[in-house]
């Protein structure tokens, strides 16, 4: 008897010890009832081509990942969160050893800024900005380093701004 009164008491004390704790996302109070959200292309306002596709792209794979939301058409979202492309930002990191003039690495901020809207009331529920920087060493083929900038630059903004929507705390 003494041996299953403290079995039972053991057992308490291990589930007592979870209490509080829940598993999924916790998103932020006042997004706490959307679970279905479109994002229609974000406007771009950078003389960058392509670059608000690569942001959209990012920012839907990294909402995918959080798992908090689930990626829908425009006509079957409760919100829809719409972004602009604002400001991309390229200075250098870096020169080089032999020529102060030249650039060995490049560093680059993006900013974003977002809106959630309610898709029934019209009502702005989440507004903010998402900044992100990222660097790179130049190579022989600038194009192709160029390329790797924007788009480490851009999943990066992704992954800040679903953090923003995503988490509650």
């Amino acid at each position: 008897m003494k041996s299953l009164f403290l079995l039972l008491a053991a057992g308490c004390l291990l589930l007592s010890g979870c209490a509080g704790y829940t598993l999924g996302a916790q998103k932020p109070a006042h997004l706490r009832h959307i679970t279905k959200i479109a994002v229609p292309t974000f406007e771009n306002l950078t003389l960058e081509p392509r670059l608000a596709s690569l942001v959209t792209n990012a920012v839907i794979k990294q909402l995918q990942n959080h798992g908090s939301y689930q990626i829908v058409a425009k006509g079957e979202a409760e919100a829809v969160l719409q972004g602009k492309v604002s400001n991309i930002n390229r200075t250098q990191f870096r020169s080089d050893l032999n020529n102060v003039l030249r650039s060995s690495q490049i560093m680059a901020t993006l900013t974003c800024l977002f809106t959630i809207t309610d898709t029934a009331s019209g009502k702005v529920l989440h507004s903010g900005n998402a900044t992100a920087d990222s660097y790179i060493i130049l190579e022989a083929n600038l194009q192709l380093s160029e390329t790797q900038l924007l788009e480490d630059a851009a999943q990066r903004l992704a992954n800040n701004l679903a953090d923003q929507v995503s988490e509650g705390w």
